[in-house]
């Protein structure tokens, strides 16, 4: 049911590194309590995921709180703490009792000159003095250059060697605003593993509905790392979705991770409730619609063979496949709902259930209960 035509890394192990808590809960709106924060870490944990970035716990008292909290109940998974290369900021990382650590700053001229007003020798030391600060207090870190997608690249390579040589264990590229294709993804991240030596991370935004695409592509290009939310939350159009990038991977890579596919629903279900963002009914993977089928062509397909009309199985990915009844159902929509109950009607009455529901003219679905109920009222008629 997985096709991996065009992609070549097949079979690489993949490290998923999941900001839900931290970029996700950056969408307007959204403020989770300690204690829905603490059930996400947790199922994020359960589910397989490798890093969980806890927060910033510079931003308040109250984040650095939590923060230490998950991280003192975490057991498989590394917590990491968010950090700018700001002595303040790092030294309440490490207070926080993390061992990982997440320091950034910009790169591009456009956030060094209009936004720190620096130059880029004065950011080399930053990256440099943040880094050893970090190291010299035994904390594992990965060096983020923000908007690397718009940095100039002999500088962005500059950056990263700067990381590198001052004990950095990984670099991570962030499409900050979200302005990269795929192609151009997996060219950069290619371009940066010739030039240094640690692992190479991506963290993609979706403003232009690439964000899973870019990820996938940052895999080809040699990223080992992806950075992801559920739900793909975040900033702006939000980030790379935890559930399409995982199972993009899976599927188009045969890459391997340690995430239980199976708990992707509820894990996606509880963050849609926590944050008050309902999922889209036609988003992949989580979406109510992504297997449930209406046609008739489709759904005749479906109950010959699933694979007819579905990329992967349900099952996979915690769901159930549905039969959605409405004016583009056929015959086998209403016989597949008769036999998994065991009604017994004849060809006629299965016409007359079907042109019912053809004629019906409302906006709520024509669900499976009401087609149930058609078929007993037919069956009281004719006595039986």
């Amino acid at each position: 049911m997985y096709s991996r035509e065009g992609f070549s890394s097949t079979g690489r192990k993949i490290t998923v590194f999941d900001t839900t808590l931290r970029d996700g809960e950056q969408s307007p709106g959204i403020k989770f309590s300690p204690e829905e924060k603490h059930k996400i870490a947790y199922m994020l944990e359960d589910m397989g995921v490798d890093i969980i970035e806890a927060g910033f716990p510079a931003v308040s008292s109250e984040e650095f709180n939590i923060i230490k909290s998950i991280n003192s109940t975490a057991n498989r998974a590394k917590i990491c703490a968010l950090s700018r290369c700001n002595d303040g900021d790092i030294y309440s990382a490490i207070n926080s009792g993390v061992n990982y650590i997440h320091i950034f700053i910009a790169t591009s001229d456009i956030h060094l000159k209009n936004k720190l007003k620096i130059s880029r020798e004065e950011a080399l030391k930053k990256i440099e003095h943040s880094i050893n600060i970090a190291k010299d207090a035994g904390l594992y870190v990965e060096f983020s250059a923000e908007d690397a997608t718009r940095t100039d690249m002999d500088f962005l390579i500059r950056a990263f060697k700067t990381a590198e040589v001052s004990g950095a264990n990984k670099v991570n590229i962030p499409d900050t605003v979200g302005i990269m294709n795929p192609i151009s993804m997996r060219n950069i991240v290619s371009r940066i593993k010739q030039n240094i030596d640690i692992p190479v991370s991506v963290h993609c935004h979706n403003d232009f509905g690439l964000a899973t695409a870019n990820t996938i592509f940052g895999v080809e290009g040699g990223a080992s790392q992806v950075q992801v939310t559920v739900n793909g939350i975040g900033e702006r159009a939000g980030n790379a979705s935890l559930e399409e990038v995982v199972t993009g991977l899976a599927a188009f890579m045969n890459a391997k991770t340690n995430i239980d596919f199976s708990k992707i629903y509820n894990i996606s279900q509880a963050v849609s409730r926590f944050s008050g963002m309902e999922i889209q009914k036609n988003k992949a993977i989580v979406g109510e619609n992504a297997f449930s089928h209406e046609a008739g062509i489709h759904v005749n397909g479906i109950i010959n063979s699933p694979a007819t009309y579905e990329a992967i199985n349900p099952e996979f990915v915690g769901r159930q496949r549905t039969i959605v009844i409405g004016k583009h159902s056929g015959r086998s929509s209403i016989e597949w709902i008769l036999n998994k109950n065991g009604i017994k009607c004849s060809e006629d009455e299965v016409k007359y259930i079907l042109e019912e529901i053809k004629s019906y003219n409302g906006k709520e679905a024509f669900d499976e209960d009401r087609v149930i109920n058609l078929a007993r009222n037919i069956i009281k008629i004719r006595g039986d």
